[in-house]
């Protein structure tokens, strides 16, 4: 059985309570996770929760830090009001760290760092204010305060949760509240973690920050990037010619400074038109991310999706090629099923790399239930290309179909001479579904041999519908026996 390219074993944990309209909510993200219910329960809430969440911390991992803020940890180690009496004290102190990471045969621990630079390490963990503010400009919220839930007229006490596991030792973990005006945050770093197993040569004396921290760099340390779909995305694909042409004689006119605050787009959705605006015909992506695109195109859109630029400073134009019709189709030509679709081509073409999140809303809209189905397959390739993927959906032909994926592969585990299908089966252990409710918990659904998926409530729909069908035909038919009697 082939296995999952650059699987991730970290398993993260999210709760939340009195979150937007979610009462309570508790999520272990998997490979694919999907988040189902009806509308206005809290789905885009917690995605976008998980948005903000992994653009702070610049993508979950192992540590919540990354390459990026190695040098401002440099300058604060260096400058930070000490005295010039010290100096031997820190080269003393940076001396036996790296002698520490030069150890034969023992790890170097989280631990084994200078106590200054673990705290500014966690001090991340510990700013209520930073993640507060990306979660207002991720939802668009005036106040902090709108997000919390209100009960009673009173309000509650929100909450939010991160912990990551590595199988069964905890890494670290961040929570926060916040009641009324004020909230805080707290969370730390497992001290055991080990950041450096492999052993290198140190350089010689004598010994420099910056040789620390490139050694720490060299080791586990990555920055996975998180993208988000919006559901308007296929307007914004239509129109961003005209959001590019506004902005841009707004800016003119009076000057970017004094740009007035106007309705603006939610967070996400602004960094999409930002993707969008900045897309170019020089973006190239990995061979396994290209094929996904490249079959999507083929089995769905049946053409493809090509991108101009004219100039270096005119947005880019994004056109549908039809296939075998020998012309081009602007997005406003096209049907909305490729204006809906060729956002996530853009994304795959170019963009997302295994390692990153890519989270869409609603990725069947507009399209034909045959059509549903593939973009599941396209879904569980991007798992088996090692791409976390997380998506809010109302489909049950979509929830049917990664249904199928599932028992496909637990097919496999028991069939070694079943035929394995080209990169579309899924793992139980892959998938993670959770139901949404108004004033209730989210709930996981746990996956079935027979239902899969599916929520209750969707058979419910179906055996209302059938039911008043079966009235209806028969309250007909006997009324259609009644005038041939007359």
């Amino acid at each position: 059985m082939e296995e999952q390219k650059d699987k991730q074993d970290y398993k993260i944990h999210i709760a939340v309570e009195n979150f937007g309209p979610i009462e309570k909510a508790e999520i272990d993200l998997r490979p694919l996770t999907i988040f189902v219910g009806e509308s206005n329960t809290g789905k885009t809430y917690l995605a976008s929760l998980i948005y903000a969440l992994f653009r702070y911390f610049e993508g979950i991992n192992q540590f919540p830090w990354s390459y990026h803020i190695s040098p401002s940890i440099a300058f604060t180690y260096r400058r930070r009001n000490l005295p010039i009496d010290n100096q031997a004290e820190l080269d003393q102190e940076i001396g036996e760290t790296l002698e520490k990471l030069n150890r034969n045969n023992c790890p170097f621990r989280f631990s084994d760092l200078p106590d200054r630079i673990r705290l500014r390490l966690e001090s991340k963990l510990n700013r209520s204010e930073l993640i507060t503010e990306e979660l207002q400009r991720c939802l668009e919220l005036e106040s902090f305060a709108n997000l919390i839930r209100l009960s009673g007229g009173l309000f509650n006490q929100l909450k939010v949760s991160l912990h990551v596991w590595e199988q069964k030792q905890k890494l670290w973990h961040f929570e926060m509240l916040h009641y009324g005006p004020s909230s805080n945050a707290e969370g730390s770093v497992n001290g055991d973690i080990i950041l450096r197993s492999d052993v290198n040569p140190v350089p010689e004396s004598p010994y420099d920050f910056d040789d620390l921290l490139s050694l720490l760099r060299k080791g586990r340390f990555n920055a996975p990037n998180t993208y988000y779909l919006p559901a308007a995305r296929s307007g914004i694909i239509n129109s961003q010619g005209l959001i590019v042409s506004s902005v841009i004689d707004r800016v003119a006119q009076i000057g970017y400074k004094n740009l007035p605050r106007i309705s603006a787009f939610s967070g996400m959705t602004a960094d999409f038109i930002k993707l969008i605006i900045e897309y170019g015909e020089k973006n190239k992506s990995l061979p396994e991310i290209e094929e996904i695109a490249t079959v999507l195109e083929e089995e769905v859109l049946y053409g493809k999706i090509k991108v101009q630029r004219h100039g270096t400073t005119e947005h880019p134009q994004f056109y549908y090629h039809p296939r075998k019709a020998g012309i081009r189709l602007g997005m406003n030509s096209s049907s909305s099923m490729v204006s809906e679709l060729a956002p996530l081509i853009m994304l795959l073409r170019g963009i997302v790399k295994p390692g990153d999140t890519l989270i869409i809303e609603e990725p069947e809209a507009h399209l034909h239930p045959r059509a549903q189905t593939k973009i599941a397959m396209t879904l569980a390739r991007l798992v088996r290309a090692g791409v976390r993927v997380i998506i809010t959906t109302h489909s049950d032909w979509l929830l049917e179909q990664i249904g199928n994926l599932v028992r496909e592969g637990e097919v496999m585990k028991l069939d070694e001479n079943y035929i394995e299908p080209p990169s579309t089966w899924l793992m139980e252990e892959d998938v993670g579904a959770w139901r949404f409710h108004t004033d209730k918990p989210v709930e996981e659904i746990n996956f079935d041999l027979i239902s899969g998926f599916e929520p209750h409530d969707y058979g419910e729909v179906a055996e209302e519908l059938y039911n008043r069908s079966v009235d209806l035909r028969t309250l007909l038919m006997k009324k259609m026996g009644d005038n041939k009697v007359e």
